[in-house]
Parts: C-alpha cells; structure tokens; sequence
C-alpha cells in the first residue's frame, strides 16, 4: 500500500523554515502590530491649574464716614428781567455774561410818551388842587350866613360837598401823578439784584411790552450758591440724629451740617458748604426729600444747572473695612461680596456697607480681618471649582488703602530649567 506523506511532512521537506524560525516570526509580527496600536493611543488627559483672581486682604482701621448724593447747582437768587411798560427799545446798556450792580441799568426804553402823560397828569393835578382851593372859600364864606339865616341851609349843603368832592379829584389827581411818575421810571429798566446778567433776548428798535409781557434777559447771583438733592426720608431723620448727636461736622459757628462738594470731574471743591434741613417736605410719589445745600462760590466755578455730587462728613468709624467698589455687589435685597478661603473655594458674603471714603465702600459688619476679598476675575468662576488668590493690581490696589491691602504674593515653585531639545 502506498503511504501518502502529510502536509507537515512535505512543508517540512520543502520550506526552508524549521519550526523555532517560523515561532520567532510570529512573535516579531504580533511586537510591531502592538507598538503600532501604543502610538496611534490618545495622550493622558491632566487636571487644569485652577483660575487666578484678584483678591484684597482684609484690615480694620479707622475710617470717616461720608455720603455723597448727586445734585444740580441753583443760583442764591435769579430775577428775571421784563419791560413793565409798552414801548419802543432804545439802547441796551450792559456786557451780555458781566457782572451788573443792584440797581444798575439794563435797558433805556423810549421815554418821551411817559414824560407827557407824566406832565398830564401834574397838570390835572393842579386843577384839581385850584377846584378844591375854590370849594374851600365858599364853604368858609357860607358857614357863619347859614347861623345868620342869610343862607339856607341847602346852599350850605352844597357846599360842603363840593368841598369833599374837591378833595377826591385831588386824591385822584395825586395818583395819577404817581402812576404817570412809575411809568416814566420803568422806561429805565434795571437790576434789582447783584449778579451775573445773561444774553439779552430783545434788540434796540424792538417793540416792548405791548398787549404782553415781554422777557429781556436774567440775573443771577451765583456767590453762594444752592446745591439741591434729593435723598430718602429714612437717611434724612438718621442725618438730623446725627446733627443732633455732633456726630456729624458742623460749619464753625453754626449749627448746620458741613458739607464738601465733588466737580464732574472728580475734583474736590476748596470751600465747604453747609446743610440746613428747614423748609423740606417729603414727595408722596417717591417718598424722597429735597435737601438744599448753601455754597460760597467768589470764583464763580459753580455754575446753575451744573452737576455735582454733595459730600456729608460724618464721624469716624473705629474699626472699618474699605473696599474697592467693583468688589461689592448692591442689590435692592443687600450687599455682598465674594470671599476666597484658604482652600480656594469661593461663597457670597452678606456685608453692612455705610457710605463711601475716598472712592471706596467703607464696611462695617459681615467680613473678618485676614480674610481674602474677590475684587476681579469674576468670569473665570466655575461651579464650586477652587481659584488662586493673587494680589490685586489695579489701580485702587496700587494706593494701597490702610483697611484692604492685596494680598502677598504665593511662593512659586522653581521649575527646572529643561535642555534645549536637539536639533535633527
């Protein structure tokens, strides 16, 4: 029988391969094709380093309370000047924007009509006088003929009335005369203030006061000058509590409230002001009060209708916090600020804000010296992820103020310096 020789005979006797070359063949294959699938795998992914803001120290120290309230300027007093009598404008006598004396002339309106009618009006008043004078004689002559009987008592009669009316056409006369008399004079139109006069409205050959009143031009006294604001009813009596406690600055010699003024801006005014609260009422629609401040101004910087913003000095705090004012959040329902623990984590802190000193929020209760206030990268806030506190380099954080200093700058880790990668 003739024996067939199997697959692995004839490989064996043909291929060139013994079995240990065709194993370490194998196992070279299955190598690569694992080293190829480790360099096609993705990199290990690595925490990122958690966000820095900018954050203040807390420090106590003491502090000046001040509110400041907005406000527009108003003069001390403002006359508005108008022609009191119809006639034709015939020279304006004054420098538009100057200063002008009570009393100075303003305005020559044509006179020559009121001169007549003054002259009409003398004339009917010596008339008068004449008639009177007439009226008083007769009377005289008819008394003692009425005891004879020689004149009847209705021809005495007479005469006594014509006395009386003799005596109210003089009285008549006579203010024809003073109205004839005023007339003349308010064709000369002036000042009845001191003050700065403004552009005139009208020009000479101008028909004035004819049918209605006609408007020529304004005076305002600008030295002082009213600063009003308005502020809420409850800030108000907590104010005059302070007047009344001296805890707030008085004006030497007074018993106002001092008061210093800020420019648009942001320049201190040199001369202080001060508050009266006499004379003011509460608007029912908003429940807001007008106060009014009086403020010296010889160099006429204050201006009407100007803006500024009124500054109330109270007394010191002992132991406030300043902080910068985009570190603190105002909302209708209270206060609050971000404080970074030392762990990083960031949470919202309620906090007791009483006015301003020096641009900054002067704090009173909620923080603790030591702890670290948020003031910028409020955007980079995710979830409860912990920030790295670094010091705050704006401009409030160079002036360094006494209660909220940046905080020290972290120790850095020294990296070592890594060889310059080879060039191929």
């Amino acid at each position: 029988m003739l024996r067939v020789p199997s697959l692995v005979d004839r490989s064996d006797r043909r291929s060139p391969w013994s079995r240990a070359s065709l194993g370490a063949v194998i196992a070279l294959s299955v190598g690569a094709l694992i080293g190829g699938c480790d360099r096609h795998a993705p990199p290990t992914q690595t925490a990122a380093p958690p966000a820095e803001v900018g954050v203040v120290v807390v420090k106590t120290s003491a502090v000046g309370l001040q509110t400041e309230l907005p406000g527009r300027v108003e003069p001390f007093r403002s006359a508005n000047i108008a022609a009191r009598v119809a006639g034709v404008l015939q020279k304006r006598l004054f420098v538009e924007g100057s200063e002008v004396r009570a009393g100075q002339l303003l305005y020559q309106i044509d006179p020559e009509p009121f001169k007549a009618a003054y002259d009409s009006a003398t004339a009917g008043l010596l008339k008068s006088e004449a008639t009177l004078a007439q009226a008083q004689d007769v009377l005289k002559r008819y008394t003692p003929l009425a005891v004879d009987g020689a004149v009847s008592q209705q021809a005495l009669t007479t005469a006594q009335l014509n006395v009386q009316q003799g005596l109210a056409d003089v009285a008549s006369a006579r203010a024809n005369v003073q109205t004839a008399r005023l007339n003349l004079g308010y064709a000369s139109v002036s000042s009845p203030i001191a003050g700065r006069v403004s552009q005139t409205q009208v020009t000479e050959g101008a028909l004035v006061g004819q049918g209605q009143v006609t408007p020529l031009t304004t005076v305002q006294q600008i030295d002082p000058v009213y600063i009003n604001f308005t502020q809420s009813a409850d800030d108000v009596l907590r104010l005059q509590r302070s007047l009344e406690q001296g805890q707030l600055k008085r004006v030497p010699g007074s018993q106002a409230a001092s008061v210093r003024i800020l420019l648009p801006d942001g320049t201190a005014y040199p001369l202080p002001g001060k508050l009266f609260f006499s004379g003011v009422t509460v608007d029912t629609s908003s429940g807001q009060i007008t106060l009014r401040a009086e403020v010296p101004n010889p160099n006429r910087v204050l201006l009407p209708g100007l803006y500024a913003r009124v500054r109330l000095e109270q007394a010191e705090a002992s132991e406030a916090i300043l902080l910068p004012q985009q570190a603190v959040t105002r909302t209708q329902s209270g206060n609050t600020v971000m404080v970074v623990a030392a762990d990083g984590q960031v949470s919202t802190r309620a906090i007791q804000v009483s006015g301003t000193s020096g641009g900054q929020w002067v704090v009173l209760a909620g923080l603790q010296p030591g702890e670290q206030v948020m003031v910028d990268g409020f955007q980079k806030l995710r979830g409860k992820a912990p920030v790295k506190p670094v010091p705050w380099t704006g401009a409030k954080a160079a002036a360094a103020p006494p209660s909220a200093t940046p905080a020290a700058a972290p120790a850095t880790e020294a990296k070592p310096a890594t060889a310059p990668a080879a060039k191929s």
